[in-house]
């Protein structure tokens, strides 16, 4: 029983983005960085989190039975999932398109069955060790690289430096259960 609570709540551990303080019991740090240091000015933030709001009751309106995940960095939105089919996957990005402040997308929607709950609870799995290594490496702040895992596929967003993208894709890469690892950073230099 504690073996199936643990397993859970490290499933359950990326759906608490940005919790990090709450989740270390008030701490304002993790491994010598400070929680609080996104390179995103607070509205920008703020902005990324009604977006997603925004484009997750829009898509799931008109698709009640896919499965979408919109992720939202800086204004930059990622579409990661399952869709029924080609058409609902163009439909998918003009939705999230016409939401106010989106910059743009990238739409790495899979055209196929909705996925079982048990493969995306490892998705969140393989999402929490990447995010450990990231913390284990102390190679750059974690805080930067946001990470998203579909399919054992591993999505890095962030506003980074390029050593940071390099050093972020290598630890991601080198994970186990990491299929593939794609790219969506802003680079800083």
């Amino acid at each position: 029983m504690r073996l199936f609570f643990a397993i859970s709540a490290i499933a359950l551990l990326p759906l608490l983005n940005g919790c990090a303080a709450v989740v270390l019991g008030g701490a304002a740090a993790t491994g010598g960085y400070l929680v609080g240091e996104d390179r995103r000015p607070a509205a920008v933030m703020t902005d990324d989190q009604a977006i997603e709001l925004k484009a997750s009751n829009r898509i799931s309106e008109k698709f009640p039975n896919a499965h979408v995940s919109s992720t939202s960095f800086n204004k930059l939105v990622l579409l990661s999932g399952e869709v029924p089919d080609a058409a609902a996957k163009a439909e998918v990005d003009r939705i999230v398109r016409g939401v106010d402040g989106v910059r743009g997308t990238y739409n790495e929607l899979q055209v196929g069955p909705v996925t079982p709950f048990s493969a995306r609870a490892n998705d969140s799995y393989i999402t929490s060790k990447v995010k450990t290594r990231f913390l284990d490496g102390r190679r750059f702040n974690p805080v930067h690289v946001k990470v998203v895992t579909d399919a054992g596929t591993v999505y890095l967003m962030g506003l980074v430096k390029k050593q940071e993208a390099n050093d972020a894709t290598e630890l991601a890469r080198t994970t186990s259960g990491v299929t593939r690892v794609v790219r969506l950073f802003e680079l800083q230099d």
